[in-house]
């Protein structure tokens, strides 16, 4: 399972929400939990709320900002903590024998998330493996949500670059396609391709940020996108059995991003 947890529960003033949210988690019995915006968080917090949803085992990319991190009912191997080459930095850990790359790519410019993507890229395509999971907030849209995605004219509106900015979140005033073209061209396999409809599959905002930012239901329900995703290597992806949005109920008040959950049947090699 892949999380955004919104500020870490507003820097954990949200007691609430955090209480809800790890209970919530604790039904889904996820084996492995990436997680993004553990705002205010240290090892021994997430370590706190893991033990909550039955995971011993947890890694913080860092303490400051907005860290990433991972959570597992089996032992963490550490293979990279980034912090100095992207955004949010890249935390690469393999844990079930698997190599989980948790990202939190650029929420505010197209050609810092394409570099960030590369980086991984070329990562991923260096170790020799095939069992890899790049999970996360890509803040990236997917080329496979292009027939839906460009008759969002308002939304591609309000990502306009305004004078003075000095970030751009579209590419030459398009939707910005290329990281996640990266990421399949690795090879990794967009997980519900083939178990869902792309378009009712939508990560954020969510109902949570009605209020907030200026956001109205009417807003929430325009702005709809798949920006939160499972990609796995092929072996990886022929193993997949179940890949579920959870963007309805419960988590519709615990965080402005749905959670995402992939199910595999993983076949031990004689």
């Amino acid at each position: 399972m892949t999380y955004n947890i919104w500020n870490g529960f507003d820097w954990g003033k949200d007691s609430l929400r955090n209480k809800e949210l790890i209970h919530w988690v604790k039904e889904q019995n996820p084996d492995v939990l990436a997680l993004q915006e553990l705002c205010g968080y240290d090892e021994s917090k997430l370590r706190a709320d893991a033990e909550k949803w039955g995971h011993p085992y947890v890694y913080i990319l860092k303490e400051r900002g907005y860290p990433t991190g991972l959570t597992s009912k089996e032992p963490i191997e550490l293979i990279e903590k980034n912090v100095d080459n992207f955004w949010h930095g890249l935390l690469h850990v393999k844990t079930y024998g698997i190599d989980f790359f948790v990202v939190h790519l650029s929420p505010s410019d197209s050609d810092i998330r394409l570099r960030e993507a590369r980086q991984i890229k070329s990562r991923i395509q260096e170790l020799q493996t095939d069992s890899y999971l790049i999970l996360g907030d890509f803040n990236s849209h997917s080329p496979l949500d292009a027939y839906w995605l460009e008759s969002k004219v308002e939304l591609k509106a309000g990502m306009e670059k305004k004078v003075g900015d000095q970030y751009d979140n579209l590419r030459h005033g398009e939707f910005d396609y290329a990281p996640i073209s990266e990421f399949l061209s690795v090879p990794a396999i967009d997980l519900g391709l083939n178990k869902l409809d792309f378009q009712e599959s939508f990560t954020f905002p969510a109902p949570v940020l009605v209020g907030q930012y200026g956001q109205t239901p009417e807003s929430i329900f325009q702005n709809r996108v798949r920006i939160d995703y499972i990609l796995a290597s092929p072996k990886l992806a022929k193993q997949c059995v179940n890949l579920e949005v959870f963007n309805q109920g419960p988590t519709e008040k615990l965080s402005d991003h749905f959670p995402v959950m992939a199910e595999f049947e993983i076949l031990q090699e004689k």
